[in-house]
């Protein structure tokens, strides 16, 4: 990809959050059809905010999570191409795709702190615990690579995670 290119990406974070099982959280896009409308908090980076800052405002806009202590990151941008049909306002404004830094976080706080109705803009309708590994073969067809890369980069912790939780 040229330098073009990637300037035409949009600068995006995506997060990981993990239950102390091990487990991570998958969100269920509202007002997308199934199958494939399952994936991570994710969002873009604000003018002048450092990606940590935007990783830990998006989880809490579309989730309500704010008890959450930092795991990782990957190292760099993961990136992806928005499909020639795709549809949005992202488009329109002249994005090519995004690239994305992830973090991963584990989630210290009770399940009642997750409310998906927290925000006016309401960008999950349900969600579930999964394997990471699972997240690949729900998330829409164009992010499945990223996603791939996402639970290779951070399958390490959620094995950690389930270690340190068994007797």
């Amino acid at each position: 990809m040229s330098a073009m290119d990637l300037a035409r990406l949009r600068p995006n974070v995506g997060i990981a959050l993990f239950s102390r099982e091990g487990l991570v959280w998958l969100g269920r896009r509202a007002h997308t059809s199934g199958p494939h409308n399952w994936q991570f908090p994710q969002g873009g980076i604000d003018a002048g905010e450092e990606p940590l800052e935007a990783a830990l405002r998006e989880l809490r806009e579309e989730t309500g999570v704010a008890t959450v202590r930092l795991l990782a990151r990957t190292a760099g941008w993961l990136s992806y191409i928005f499909p020639p049909d795709h549809q949005g306002s992202k488009i329109s404004k002249g994005w090519l795709g995004q690239k994305q830094i992830w973090f991963a976080f584990a989630f210290e706080g009770e399940e009642s702190e997750i409310d998906l109705g927290c925000n006016e803009d309401v960008e999950f309708d349900a969600w579930r615990w999964a394997v990471l590994d699972q997240a690949v073969d729900h998330v829409i067809d164009f992010k499945r690579e990223v996603y791939g890369d996402v639970a290779a980069a951070f399958r390490p912790l959620a094995d950690e995670l389930r270690t340190d939780r068994a007797p």
